[in-house]
């Protein structure tokens, strides 16, 4: 008989064999979180490459620099392999833009602590920054002006980095 018992009304119960039915959805479920975390894996090593890039284009990597990265790495979960591969890499990394403002903000917030990472506030660190804010779709403007919120190099404090963020959003979006 294809159906199972009988329910107390009389109408065929459905047997459905439990095995089958939890195999596929526990294959599916992985499937698909592995796929979100190699997303989301992806994100966190894209933005490290961007930080890479900047801390490379005035021609050396400074060991605060270094340390930065690592930092940042960790913070992110990668784990200290993948973040010394990023580093040591010659490859020149493509710019991987954030869809969100608050991702956009996050990664500014990341790539001006590098500015400040090795003491100096490079020309060719600023310029790289304002090529990443064009094509993130603001105003150059928002370089200098974050350079000043991070006074060398003490970012502002998070309660308040919620509100610049705001503020960024209705002053410098191109």
């Amino acid at each position: 008989m294809p159906f199972g018992r009988r329910s107390k009304e009389g109408r065929p119960k459905l047997k459905i064999e439990s095995d089958f039915f939890n195999f596929n959805w526990n294959f599916i479920l992985k499937t698909m979180i592995g796929f979100f975390e190699h997303q989301y894996l992806s994100f966190k090593k894209t933005h490290l490459k961007n930080l890479i890039s900047l801390a490379k284009v005035d021609g050396h990597l400074h060991e605060d620099e270094k340390n930065l990265l690592r930092k940042v790495g960790e913070k992110y979960g990668l784990r200290q392999k993948q973040i010394q591969q990023l580093i040591d890499s010659e490859e020149k990394f493509d710019l991987n833009i954030p869809e969100s403002h608050d991702q956009k903000m996050n990664q500014l917030y990341d790539l001006v602590l590098m500015v400040y990472a090795d003491g100096v506030v490079d020309k060719n660190e600023v310029h790289f920054c304002k090529q990443i804010v064009n094509q993130y779709g603001f105003k150059e403007e928002i370089v200098d002006w974050m350079i000043r919120l991070f006074d060398q190099g003490k970012p502002p404090h998070p309660s308040e980095w919620e509100e610049l963020k705001q503020t960024a959003k209705e002053e410098f979006i191109a």
